[in-house]
């Protein structure tokens, strides 16, 4: 394992406190997408102690692990979710109308209306997680939906050519995407096996990607990684109600 590049990650993809890394590469963020999936559980372990801690109380337990997986990612994908939802908005289905959009730092009504709708959804699922035998699956949540962004920058051309999606891929080999799939899915059969999902939500969203724009931009990844998390979230919720109802 690399220490360097394990910090590097976490320090791309969380608040966390982590001990500083002298002589930064461009390469080095690419190199350090390979323990994107770690990074991601880590975050899974932090929402699990709210979200556990306080399953007597359903609503608070929402409220902080929400709390947490804000402050925790500082709201990076969900920035993401938010410029993509403007784009889409204001596009028109016209592709270069959508870069420009996306260039433009300020919030329209898409996004913020869009992020609004996420915040209160992830927060109604985590209450309904809260009380349910498939609690623990928060923890793996995160992991697939980073998994995801070594798909998607494997798997879809970059919108920038020397965009964020772009450089999620210079020394990003195949092999590695393939053994965190293997893992996180022998993992979810004895955690949380409705999360195997992930391995076909996950395709199904380079394709939406590729026929929708051809492409996908650092801001579509985080958007994508938002939109995975929820709907995995979903799929925990359902299940549990279906293995109870059973």
């Amino acid at each position: 394992m690399s220490v360097r590049r394990l910090i590097l990650a976490i320090q791309f993809l969380t608040r966390l406190p982590t001990p500083q890394v002298r002589d930064f590469r461009q390469q080095d963020l690419s190199r350090s997408a390979v323990y994107y999936p770690l990074v991601g559980a880590i975050i899974g372990v932090l929402l699990a102690l709210p979200l556990y801690g306080l399953a007597e109380r359903p609503w608070l337990a929402g409220a902080l692990t929400l709390l947490m997986w804000v402050w925790v990612t500082g709201a990076l994908h969900l920035d993401g979710l938010g410029d993509v939802a403007d784009a889409f908005g204001a596009a028109h289905r016209n592709p270069q109308r959508f870069l420009e959009v996306l260039k433009d730092p300020h919030m329209g009504v898409f996004g913020v209306v869009t992020l609004i709708m996420q915040l209160l959804l992830k927060f109604v699922l985590l209450t309904e997680l809260a009380v349910s035998p498939l609690w623990f699956g928060i923890v793996l949540v995160p992991a697939w939906a980073r998994w995801g962004t070594l798909w998607w920058s494997q798997r879809i051309p970059s919108l920038h050519g020397d965009g964020l999606g772009e450089r999620f891929s210079w020394q990003l080999r195949p092999a590695v995407m393939w053994l965190w799939a293997l893992l996180l899915a022998a993992i979810s059969v004895f955690v949380a096996w409705p999360l195997l999902l992930a391995l076909l939500l996950v395709p199904l969203v380079a394709l939406w990607w590729k026929r929708k724009l051809g492409g996908i931009s650092g801001d579509g990844l985080g958007a994508s990684v938002e939109v995975t998390e929820t709907l995995l979230l979903l799929a925990l919720v359902i299940a549990a109600d279906v293995v109870g109802a059973a």
